[in-house]
């Protein structure tokens, strides 16, 4: 028999919603127990395979088994021992059922069960009316299977989608260990709006209560709400006791606003707000913060950013990444770290990006402004209002590729404050061609490049720049030759029991460029560009266009690897490479030295793994003709069992363009830097760990920032402690801070956000972090998306 029966709806949203909402990473359950809180039931539904799609519970039919069918049929019956019903995913078990069919009433006694996807709960009895779809559970006990949490009722009384479930608690922690537990007098829920109330709500740490709420609203989905965010806390030197209290303002389904109340003892209030907006074919992200008579300061503070994008057509899109900033030492005083030191400059950029087949063009303008109070507005790039892109190549055969690097740019600074008075510095027009064919002759194990190209410059310049250069429409064309050839050998062998495959690749790389005069020529947006392995291969030693450097020279390269055959593993690379000058090079920039003929510096690159654990690198850079290192770089990382980890690095460069008889000064020096940065993570058992950071600069003589804390974690707690002392501004100034988080997983964290602190300083506190590649940044050119951190 197979009666129209309704499987009870259950509606713990409760249970569910007091768990945390997503965070990244999810909180480690590694230390909890294997057993389950309540343990699956006999007879419930296996859970489907990963990727397997079930019916809708609607659709599908209610079984009910049971030892013994009695009473009369369309009237009551009543199922006796061992009694089951499932409907797809759903299980319900009892000693005994009894249902009217008239009046569809139910009564479940003795040993009620109830299991689906997401929970289990056991409960004494059950009663109701699928009618009227109205349920009382008493003394229940549940488990959410993914989320981890379990907890209890005295009673749950559910009217179709309201429900209220008196003496509640919550938890994510064993039953045996319960560091802490969340408990309720009185929730009411109402499902259909996805909202619950609850009424004297006190969490426990352990068995002393913290914190007594009388009444608050809380969400019962995942549908987004108008309410308070998590508050963050801190204390620092500088900005005395900080406290932050976040208020989300969900102000319809394609946007929404978050406010950001802040107040640090030793300088003030301030607000900030971020406005998000979704369309079908853009997204967009407006920041600002305003604070009134910082007293750091003693004037008004603020910025604003507006990021966004928005495809116009298949083919094109526009995007905006504008920022605004109401003094230079902003994101020094508003950072949390020695980030905000390294900044020169706030970039705001719009425009117009487009990409086909064999194309990408744009057209857009950008502009700069002061973030560096040791410099002055004369120290900043000219802006490009407006900037025209184009960039085509496109095959021909198997055995040409043509293509042409166009840009046309109106460059733009104004007057700034030189000293006492103020100058103007007049700006231009530029246009750069630079069609080119190339040859690409190539097997599997050899290839050959050859490429020509003709590179056509022209200006037009204000009058007072012209006037200073000798002209208002200088010019420049010459031809570029270049020959890229290489070859790949391997072969197999075994080592230590195991199979690798080893490959040698050596590579010749010439370049010919004729000299033309070029002094004649305005500098606008132009930089040499730092040797390294990437410059034996290129065409060009300066970004932009104002210099294109004349060459006869050789680059002769060879690297090798080693790759574990069973995984593809590369247990040793090693690269060296060096380039040899036939003639001297005599285009330079201002103050820069001449490149003269003879041998560069030699470039390496090596990265071992003498184990899955460990990882060492260096690149050196060793100047054969003054017998002198370059560049020197030296970095291990070594994995710890339970999640550990170690780094070690050490960075040395030096100024290529010292001049020993000049005076010292910033920008005259022999080195340009020297750094020791040692980081860890190190587990001392189950439970504790250290962390900590050195980051010193031998250059300066001071450390950049230290770090030293300790981890205490739990299956459902954790708690950290961290000092920090930092570089908090240019002049070098040290800041103290004192960080302190507790996190009760699966509900949520209070105190400062150490986790993102642990790791921006050490370099695998999440192993995740190891196999991401970090985004390209123009310490200097570009803000901090995060103006304040």
């Amino acid at each position: 028999m197979r009666p129209a029966f309704r499987l009870l709806p259950l509606p713990f949203c409760i249970a569910i919603s007091l768990s945390a909402q997503a965070e990244d990473p999810p909180p480690d359950w590694g230390l909890c127990p294997v057993e389950d809180a309540i343990p699956a039931f006999e007879g419930a539904p296996a859970k489907l395979p990963p990727g397997a799609i079930a019916a809708p519970r609607s659709e599908q039919p209610t079984d009910i088994e049971g030892d013994s069918l009695g009473g009369v049929k369309d009237q009551s019956i009543e199922y006796q021992g061992n009694v089951a019903l499932t409907r797809g995913d759903q299980f319900i078990g009892t000693d005994k059922l009894t249902y009217n069919e008239q009046t569809e009433t139910y009564v479940a006694e003795g040993n009620v069960r109830y299991q689906d996807s997401g929970m289990r709960v056991v409960a004494d009895r059950a009663e109701g009316n699928q009618g009227k779809d109205q349920h009382k559970i008493d003394n229940i006990r549940y488990q959410l299977i993914d989320r981890r949490g379990h907890g209890g009722a005295e009673s749950i009384e559910m009217d179709g989608t309201e429900g209220s479930m008196r003496r509640s608690s919550y938890t994510t922690c064993p039953p045996d260990a319960k560091h802490w537990e969340l408990r309720a007098r009185q929730i009411d829920v109402d499902t259909e709006k996805g909202m619950g109330v609850a009424r004297n709500a006190t969490l426990r740490i352990g068995r002393v209560p913290v914190l007594y709420v009388p009444w608050f609203m809380f969400p019962i989905d995942d549908t987004r709400r108008t309410g308070l965010l998590y508050p963050s806390l801190s204390n620092s030197n500088r900005n005395g006791f900080d406290y932050r209290q976040p208020i989300y303002l969900n102000l319809a389904p394609n946007y929404d606003l978050t406010l950001n109340p802040r107040y640090m003892t030793n300088r003030g209030a301030s607000l900030g707000a971020e406005f998000r907006y979704l369309n079908p074919r853009g997204a967009g992200t407006i920041t600002g913060m305003y604070m009134p008579d910082d007293e750091l300061r003693d004037r008004d503070r603020g910025h604003f950013t507006f990021n966004a994008f928005q495809n116009l057509s298949r083919h094109w899109r526009a995007r905006s990444n504008l920022i605004w900033i109401s003094d230079p030492r902003y994101f020094e005083d508003f950072s949390n770290s020695i980030n905000g030191t390294s900044i020169t400059t706030a970039v705001s950029t719009l425009g117009l990006y487009g990409r086909g087949p064999y194309w990408d063009a744009s057209l857009m303008a950008d502009h700069h402004q002061l973030a560096d109070p040791t410099l002055t507005d004369a120290n900043l790039p000219f802006s490009r209002q407006p900037r025209a892109n184009f960039r085509w190549e496109q095959p021909f055969g198997s055995w040409i590729m043509a293509g042409v690097d166009a840009e046309a740019v109106r460059f733009h600074k104004g007057d700034a404050m030189v000293g006492s008075t103020r100058r103007e510095f007049p700006g231009g027009s530029r246009l750069d061609l630079k069609p080119y064919v190339s040859f690409p002759l190539e097997g599997a194990s050899w290839f050959l490049r050859p490429t020509l190209a003709w590179r056509h410059t022209e200006y037009r310049l204000d009058e007072g720049l012209g006037a200073r250069l000798g002209g208002n429409n200088p010019s420049r064309s010459l031809p570029i030759a270049s020959l890229d050839s290489g070859l790949f050998f391997d072969r197999s062998f075994r080592w230590r029991d195991r199979e690798y495959l080893q490959t040698l690749e050596p590579r010749i790389f010439y370049l010919n460029v004729p000299y033309r005069d070029q002094s004649n020529l305005p500098v606008f947006d132009t930089r040499l560009l730092s040797f390294s392995w990437g410059q034996l291969f290129r065409d060009n030693r300066y970004s932009g266009a104002d210099r294109q450097t004349d060459a006869n020279q050789l680059t002769v390269a060879v690297s090798s690897r080693m790759i574990r055959g069973a995984d593809g593993f590369e247990k040793l690379s090693m690269s060296l490479g060096q380039i040899r000058y036939f003639e001297d090079s005599q285009v330079t920039l201002p103050n820069e030295r001449t490149t003269q003929h003879g041998k560069s510096s030699w470039v390496a690159d090596a990265n071992w793994s003498p184990s899955d654990r460990w990882t060492i690198g260096a690149s050196y850079q060793w100047d054969s003709r003054l017998r002198r290192e370059d560049l020197a770089s030296v970095r291990a990382r070594y994995l710890l069992k339970d999640d550990g980890i170690v780094n070690l690095a050490y960075r040395y460069r030096r100024n290529l363009n010292f001049q020993p008889g000049r005076p010292l000064s910033d920008s005259n020096q022999p080195d340009l830097l020297e750094q020791v940065d040692f980081s860890f993570l190190y587990p001392i058992n189950p439970t504790w760990s250290v962390v900590g950071r050195y980051y010193y600069s031998i250059f300066d003589k001071k450390p950049l920032e230290t770090v030293a804390g300790v981890q205490w974690e739990s299956c459902c707690i954790a708690a950290r402690l961290m000092g920090r002392r930092w570089v908090k501004n240019v002049e070098g100034e040290l800041d103290t801070g004192i960080l302190f988080e507790i996190e009760l997983k699966g509900l949520g964290s209070a105190g400062q956000d150490t986790r993102r602190t642990l790791r921006r300083a050490i370099l695998g506190y999440y192993r995740d972090d190891l196999y991401l590649v970090p985004p390209e940044t123009a310490t200097g050119q570009k803000a901090d998306p995060d103006p304040t951190p």
